[in-house]
């Protein structure tokens, strides 16, 4: 690639992604030298990016906030993104948003082509809001900051406080932030219940993003909404009083179960109980309890003990010669 504006056009869009490039990817993606990306670089800084340089093995390039604001490269499909998002957030109550959207969106459609004006009046008439009066208010900064982990794949540590009022702490891998209409909500891996859950992002308070980078997994179903929609249909689903017996020591056990489930109590040297109120499935709990790899004895709720009782029967007949 030997045009020199178009060059450093497209390390600027590769540079605006939340995460830091190494030079020799830089120099890969765009066909170039090394040297000829640090030279770019240095182009961007004279320009007012502010382009931060990291040493070391696994040192690179990502742009970092500055004193002020340089312009930003937007695609079609981003410029559209954002101008149905603007409008969308001039209307919905998001704390502080709807005036600075009405703003920002007066801007970005004043430079518009007359095609993507088009297709963002097209998309947003053929849309219906659906609109409750119960939606509750967000920082906008608890949004950007989930935004950004979600886009650079960190993981983020947030405070939540669940419907009862009982409050965590939690650490996943974000996937995507769902909106409602009324609410947003958060699709993430939480890595201390091994599996994947929704937050609403109004419950969420003082996220952070780690910096630490993940492979993002496999959803269980095709997409984040599809997760959301399976996950809020669960939801009227009725509590369960767990009540397990182990032949083990309660460290052994506690090593092995998600923490969610709470810490088994030491009924001897070599035995414990574990009680819980659950709203996980039977069938998820029957495997995590036989994942434990202990011998152990479900107690309560009847649901359970005759699922691992069939489970069990189906396992060994699936060993019979």
């Amino acid at each position: 690639m030997t045009d020199t504006p178009v060059r450093l056009l497209n390390l600027l869009s590769l540079l605006q992604t939340p995460r830091e490039w190494p030079g020799s990817e830089l120099a890969d993606r765009l066909a170039v030298s090394t040297r000829t990306i640090r030279r770019d670089i240095d182009r961007l800084r004279d320009l007012g990016y502010p382009v931060e340089a990291t040493k070391g093995a696994v040192g690179g390039y990502r742009l970092v906030a500055g004193a002020a604001m340089p312009p930003l490269l937007l695609d079609d499909e981003e410029a559209v993104a954002i101008a149905v998002g603007l409008r969308a957030g001039a209307g919905h109550a998001i704390e502080g948003v709807e005036e600075a959207s009405v703003r920002a969106l007066a801007k970005l459609e004043q430079v518009l082509p007359n095609r993507l004006r088009h297709r963002v009046s097209t998309l947003q008439n053929a849309t219906i809001p659906l609109v409750r009066g119960d939606g509750a208010t967000i920082d906008p900064r608890t949004l950007t900051v989930i935004a950004g982990a979600v886009s650079g794949r960190e993981k983020l540590r947030f405070g939540y406080r669940a419907g009862d009022g009982a409050e965590t702490k939690r650490l996943v891998e974000p996937y995507r932030l769902v909106s409602t209409g009324w609410r947003w909500y958060l699709v993430a891996y939480d890595l201390g219940r091994e599996d994947w859950r929704t937050f609403r992002v109004d419950r969420v308070s003082e996220p952070f993003a780690t910096g630490a980078r993940f492979e993002v997994r496999e959803l269980p179903m095709g997409s984040g909404a599809e997760l959301l929609k399976a996950t809020m249909s669960k939801r009227s689903r009725k509590e369960y009083d767990v009540e397990v017996e182990f032949e083990a020591p309660a460290e052994f056990v506690a090593a092995r179960l998600p923490a969610h489930l709470g810490a088994p109590v030491p009924t001897g040297d070599t035995s414990c109980r574990l009680r819980h109120r659950s709203t996980d499935s039977v069938e998820w709990l029957a495997v995590r309890l036989a994942l434990v790899d202990c011998e152990f004895t479900v107690r309560a709720p009847v649901e359970l003990v005759e699922y691992a009782r069939d489970l069990g029967a189906r396992l060994t007949r699936s060993t019979a010669a």
